[in-house]
């Protein structure tokens, strides 16, 4: 179940009430007049399964409650009542399955900025992953995986080709293109310090890495494997099993990938870096593909529940009377 905070203009209170109360799986309906200071005017609640909260958030943005007051959901980890039971079993489909568009875009607006701490995880997840490779560590590299957050404007990319909203998908790909450009840049001066240092060799780059080979030779297998973490990633930023995306983040070697690339690139070693520059534009892209079918599927499936369910609140028509 999800709560809902409304603030609504007072010539507006009934009309959204009517609307919360149109949305089948809405429960605990509250009104509190003239509650709200900044802005002015009416506080109204309510709970509504996770499963009609998108249609129920569309309605109200459709009437502007957004712009003209403010909407607030929260997901409820325990309802003990009856009434929410019965609005969870009223709703259509599952509740895990449920896609909040609003919630959708509104994460991956906040994952996909260009900010300081992004570019600090990547930077260190690429350098952790650069010394993955030169030492062949499966360990170190499955590390770098799970510390990387390129997923999310990765995820900001497909939101926003489903939902037609240019300036999230631009600001998802500034995000990705220079996060990976500053994340290899810095990588690849670690790498001549690591060497001055005495602890890369251009020997051990050349040397056979049976562990982390795989990096730098990409096959049809690497956009397959891309491709399924691509979907399995946007199901759990869609659902409510958000666990599943740290099994995502550590099955991609988009991080090892730009790492073997500043690493070979410091040493002049060319065919390294182009096999592991093609290993992260693999997947990428594959990444990219499968979250921008996984959403599309998921919108014309719910589509399909909704008018589904439209269908049978529909009154019937009378039949026509016979001819006298």
């Amino acid at each position: 179940m999800l709560h809902l905070r409304l603030i609504t203009p007072s010539d507006r209170t009934a009309e959204v009430v009517r609307l919360i109360e149109a949305t089948v799986g809405t429960a605990h309906v509250a009104v509190f007049e003239g509650a709200a200071r900044n802005p002015r005017g009416d506080v109204v609640m309510c709970d509504v399964a996770r499963e009609a909260g998108d249609e129920l958030l569309s309605g109200l943005t459709a009437m502007g409650i957004d712009e003209s007051g403010s909407i607030a959901a929260e997901h409820i980890d325990l309802s003990l009542s009856k009434r929410a039971e019965q609005a969870e079993k009223d709703a259509p489909g599952e509740g895990a399955d449920a896609v909040l568009w609003e919630h959708l875009a509104e994460s991956t607006h906040e994952e996909s900025t260009l900010s300081v701490t992004y570019l600090a995880f990547l930077t260190l997840a690429t350098m952790i992953a650069a010394c993955g490779v030169v030492l062949d560590s499966a360990i170190l590299i499955v590390g770098a995986m799970a510390v990387g957050p390129e997923f999310g404007p990765l995820a900001g990319i497909c939101t926003a080709t489903v939902q037609r909203a240019p300036r999230l998908a631009w600001r998802s790909a500034v995000a990705l293109i220079v996060g990976f450009a500053v994340a290899m840049l810095v990588t690849a001066g670690f790498s001549f310090v690591m060497d001055a240092a005495g602890q890369f060799s251009f020997s051990m780059l050349e040397d056979g890495r049976p562990q982390t080979d795989f990096i730098w030779n990409p096959d049809p297998f690497s956009f397959i494997v891309a491709l399924l973490a691509g979907a399995a990633g946007t199901l759990s930023l869609t659902s409510s099993k958000s666990g599943a995306l740290v099994g995502v983040a550590i099955s991609v070697t988009t991080v090892p990938a730009a790492a073997n690339a500043a690493v070979a690139l410091s040493y002049s070693e060319y065919k390294q870096a182009w096999g592991s520059t093609e290993q992260l534009l693999l997947n990428l892209v594959g990444i990219i593909v499968a979250g921008v079918a996984t959403l599309l599927a998921q919108k014309v499936f719910w589509a399909s529940q909704r008018r589904r369910l439209a269908s049978r609140r529909a009154p019937r028509q009378a039949p026509p009377a016979a001819a006298s």
